[in-house]
């Protein structure tokens, strides 16, 4: 079940947002979430629920000062069938990442959406290159690195929020990507999707205007792997540049591949963007205030310092 942890005492709070997940030692997600609740003024906190105990969790939920929660891995997929309603995002994409509640004739409903893909949004169109517009990317197309969940919620933002034309995938792994592909086509947004699999493929394709690589900072040690990071160099080597949101940020935001793409003249994004504008959404849902109305200014800051007091900044 889990480590059992002491929960704190929470008397002197007026609100609380729970963090569910397994392992989370290392977030910055209540960091980022007390940065908003003090900025505004709010006594609330987000308390980590270190746990694989998805009843204990559920209870927590009752308490009268909770406003719902962070769900993060190995949860997201698994707490769907515990909750009341969906939002649409959280049906298509297969994940949830944040829980609220709606009131119905007296009862409380847990509702589950979808942040991350806000957050991939946001990456991109909070970073444009000066005096663009986010139709920059319309009709480009886009490339997604990796096969997991977070590359399922990416291909959801490019297709559905950005325009991409066409969205590439590239994977060590044929059978993850086949099978985030037919999950995706089963929901509506996989008829663009495209395996690309070697260099001579990617060689005959458009250059990508928007890349998310969901992949841990490890150097290729497999001739899969090794396939896998020609092909993203081959892309990322052609005429026609854009922008690329390197999603690893743990233990470092400076990645290889965000390296690699910043010398061949890309636009490298940090994945500590999208993690702050997911988490803002959640605020958004939690506290009923506008995104522009909450401190981005001020969590940027909070977040760049902790990455440089944990020596990965």
């Amino acid at each position: 079940m889990g480590s059992v942890q002491a929960l704190p005492d929470t008397s002197k709070l007026d609100g609380l947002v729970w963090f569910f997940g397994y392992p989370i030692k290392h977030s910055f997600s209540p960091l980022l979430h007390q940065t908003v609740y003090d900025n505004i003024n709010l006594k609330w906190s987000q308390i980590p629920f270190e746990s694989l105990d998805t009843p204990q969790f559920l209870e927590l939920l009752k308490d009268p000062k909770c406003h719902g929660s962070t769900v993060t891995m190995p949860h997201k997929v698994s707490i769907i069938p515990h909750l009341d309603e969906l939002t649409d995002e959280c049906r298509d994409v297969g994940a949830c990442n944040t829980i609220f509640f709606k009131e119905k004739d007296g009862n409380r409903l847990l509702v589950g959406t979808n942040t991350d893909i806000i957050g991939v949004r946001e990456a991109f169109f909070q970073n444009l290159p000066k005096g663009a517009t986010p139709d920059i990317y319309r009709g480009r197309p886009g490339l997604v690195v990796g096969g997991g969940g977070a590359c399922r919620s990416a291909v959801y933002a490019l297709h559905r929020f950005v325009g991409c034309s066409q969205i590439y995938i590239v994977n060590r792994d044929v059978a993850e990507v086949e099978a985030v592909i037919l999950s995706c086509k089963k929901d509506g947004f996989g008829d663009s999707l495209i395996h690309v699999k070697t260099v001579a493929e990617a060689e005959a394709l458009a250059s990508p205007g928007t890349i998310v690589s969901c992949i841990p900072n490890f150097p290729p040690k497999t001739p899969e792997e090794i396939e896998a990071r020609e092909v993203i160099v081959k892309f990322l080597e052609k005429k026609e540049k854009g922008a690329i949101l390197e999603m690893c940020y743990h233990p470092t935001p400076y990645t290889e591949i965000g390296d690699i793409s910043e010398k061949l003249g890309w636009q490298v994004i940090l994945g500590t963007e999208a993690m702050i504008y997911q988490g803002l959404e959640q605020d958004r849902y939690w506290t009923g205030r506008k995104v522009e109305d909450l401190p981005s200014k001020e969590v940027h800051v909070a977040i760049a310092e902790a990455l440089k007091a944990h020596g990965r900044g």
